[in-house]
């Protein structure tokens, strides 16, 4: 099929390019950018007039629940959602039940994902087996398999020869390893910030040194391994400051953040709303400002949903006692929007945290509108307001802080390898 897309803000990060045109796509590339190509006559056309097109967003960390927790999502459900909040490619954590650390679990995820056309999941393998810290998992047969990275997730290693022999094993076949810095004997089952609020509720605190603690054993080994590292999850000014000393010596690391913490802080909580329950805790007002500052120059490389959708039982009881994680897919657009309205960030550079930057991490033929490029394309309207309800809500979580809130920016149509995924009903 040929598609083209004409009248809108076309805006490219990879290319530098912001102005108004026309996208031109045939099968599953994209032919034209601004041109047509001689002979061009398209099947299907889209009037993009006030609207913004620009790459499909690419998560670095979005859990779909299955296998094992349809209770709290599914492949379809979760697969839908990231459709209709421009999400045209997902990295899938390894802490599914069965976990993923063999064939047979990333075939289902792949399959499944087929199953409902969504092709673009990428699995992210279990380092070690089950998750349990001991025993690497067969990691390169699980690359073969169609996993692109490897990842413990927030699951703890026993000890740091394990994961210097799980780097070298990954340095040698060329794995990128994602890696959720905290230190389990510090974090010890916390739910907040050391700070006032966890001190005033009587709430179970994990300290920042958790995290950078973690992040610098973390550093050091890649410096003596060579392992390619993707620390996920930052949530604090220091270890802004650690990734920037890291990356002036050459060491092959990147890091991203939820966007979750660039807007709330501890400050922020209700202590008895469970959906403010995340891990890493949501930090101090000093802690988001440094992360909106590694943001900004490009220290922190990419922008993640932390996608963790949850039925009502796991979001209920006393807050420490709860699940921790909010569904994010669908806020993640309008509160980029926000960070731009706000001059946190600038468009273009909001763009590139959710395209070609978590493309380059991944090392996927996606994230730009060049002619040649993976016809991944995310069309939006910058100006359209929308309740986050159940009437707009896609996933079956609905553990999001923003609930019943007002958002501005809503995905208009999302093209994933040429076909159109999702388009908004009027």
């Amino acid at each position: 099929m040929r598609l083209e897309i004409i009248n809108g803000r076309l805006i490219d990060p990879a290319q530098d390019i912001d102005q108004k045109g026309a996208l031109y796509i045939e099968k599953n590339k994209i032919v034209g950018l601004l041109n047509a190509p001689a002979g061009f006559v398209a099947d299907k056309t889209i009037d993009a007039q006030g609207q913004i097109v620009c790459p499909g967003f690419i998560d670095l960390s979005a859990r779909l629940r299955e296998p094992g927790q349809s209770n709290k999502g599914t492949i379809e459900s979760e697969t839908k959602a990231a459709a209709s909040a421009g999400f045209t490619s997902l990295c899938v954590p390894p802490d599914s039940n069965p976990v993923t650390d063999s064939v047979e679990v990333v075939e289902l995820l792949k399959d499944k994902a087929e199953k409902y056309h969504y092709s673009q999941v990428y699995p992210v393998a279990a380092l070690t087996k089950k998750l349990a810290g001991s025993e690497l998992s067969s990691l390169y047969a699980l690359k073969k398999a169609g996993c692109i990275a490897v990842s413990q997730a927030h699951h703890p290693i026993q000890d740091l020869l394990i994961l210097r022999r799980a780097m070298e094993y990954a340095a040698t076949h060329d794995l990128l390893l994602i890696f959720c810095p905290q230190e389990a004997s510090l974090s010890n089952g916390g739910c907040a910030h050391e700070g006032a609020m966890a001190s005033r509720y009587g709430l179970p605190s994990i300290p920042y040194a958790a995290e950078t603690i973690a992040l610098m054993q973390c550093i050091e080994l890649i410096e003596v391994t060579g392992c390619r590292v993707h620390f996920s999850g930052i949530s604090c000014a220091r270890s802004v400051t650690l990734i920037s000393k890291a990356k002036k010596m050459g060491l092959a690391l990147t890091a991203d953040v939820a966007m979750h913490q660039l807007h709330l802080t501890d400050d922020d909580m209700l202590p008895y709303d469970s959906a403010y329950h995340v891990i890493p805790p949501l930090r101090s007002e000093k802690d988001k400002q440094g992360l909106l500052a590694g943001v900004r120059k490009g220290i922190i490389d990419s922008i993640c949903s932390d996608h963790q959708p949850h039925d009502k039982d796991a979001k209920l009881g006393a807050f420490p006692e709860t699940e921790a994680g909010i569904s994010s897919l669908e806020s993640v657009l309008p509160l980029m929007m926000r960070l731009v309205e706000q001059g946190d960030l600038e468009l273009m550079q909001a763009i590139a945290k959710l395209t070609i930057a978590p493309a380059n991490i991944l090392g996927l033929d996606t994230g730009s509108l060049a002619e040649g490029q993976v016809a991944d394309v995310c069309v939006f309207d910058p100006q359209k307001k929308w309740q986050v309800n159940q009437q707009s809500w896609l996933s079956l979580g609905r553990n999001t802080p923003f609930w019943q809130e007002m958002m501005q920016a809503k995905v208009v149509h999302t093209i994933q390898a040429g076909k159109v995924i999702y388009t908004q009903s009027l």
